[in-house]
């Protein structure tokens, strides 16, 4: 029995795994080192193979220049959507670092396994609540969606046209930031409240000791509290996921 294979579907399909892979490289937690590579590698096959009807009308070049330029823009446009999508969501991170600042946390680190660094505490559990909902609510569905959803807008052998590239960054930057202070925020508001009480007692009575009363009292009032910005925290993950495939879909010049 003969075996036979059609080359440019075939190299289509692997053109094709280069853009999911990239993607997944950048994006948490799939870029985690956690993760095996093979798990990775199969992972991308397996979309890849998903999405393989849509590819239908892609065309790649046989020559090694112009295949090599169409792997490169693959490469390229599957990290700036993971990127984008990355730097979204890492926006929960953020907000639970600026917790610890206001709560007296910062000073105490602990390793992220998720992105194989050292984090601080309420950021590194902030992160993992988000990666939670994030899969418990299916928006990780919606996501990789949008990803697919980018071979109809771009197909392999197009180059993306940007426009508004530099719009793109910067309103998700405006969102990372925004996003992060709104979620922050009433932890904030409340420690900054009691600095102001801690420094007021201190001109009352001066005779305390301001460094022994200061960091216990906002440690623990940190403690008591820390479940104030977990209500917000499964509509902002709704939010980062419109905004995600907003961004992605803005890249590729998706209407």
């Amino acid at each position: 029995m003969n075996l036979t294979v059609a080359g440019e579907p075939l190299l289509t399909f692997l053109v094709a795994s280069v853009r999911i892979i990239a993607w997944l490289a950048v994006v948490q937690p799939f870029s985690s080192r956690t993760i095996p590579s093979a798990a990775k590698v199969v992972l991308a096959l397996g979309l890849a193979f998903a999405v393989s009807p849509s590819l239908g009308g892609s065309t790649v070049p046989v020559d090694p220049v112009g295949l090599l330029l169409t792997v490169v823009t693959q490469v390229v446009l599957g990290a700036a959507m993971g990127y984008v999508t990355s730097l979204l969501f890492a926006a929960v991170a953020a907000a639970g670092s600026l917790i610890d600042v206001f709560g007296g946390f910062s000073l105490a680190q602990a390793f992220d396994p998720l992105g194989m660094n050292a984090s601080t505490v309420l950021g590194n559990l902030h992160q993992w609540l988000a990666t939670v909902l994030l899969f418990v609510s299916g928006g990780y569905l919606i996501v990789v969606g949008g990803l697919l959803r980018s071979f109809s807008a771009v197909p392999i052998g197009r180059s993306p046209e940007l426009p508004g590239g530099v719009e793109v960054l910067t309103s998700v930057f405006q969102l990372f930031f925004i996003t992060a202070v709104q979620i922050a925020l009433p932890m904030a508001a409340v420690l900054f409240i009691t600095d102001l009480g801690l420094a007021l007692l201190t001109k009352v009575a001066p005779q305390l000791n301001a460094i022994n009363v200061v960091f216990p009292a906002k440690i623990g009032l940190t403690l008591l509290l820390v479940g104030l910005s977990f209500p917000v925290l499964p509509g902002v993950v709704d939010r980062l996921v419109e905004a995600a495939l907003a961004a992605m879909a803005a890249i590729v010049g998706a209407s």
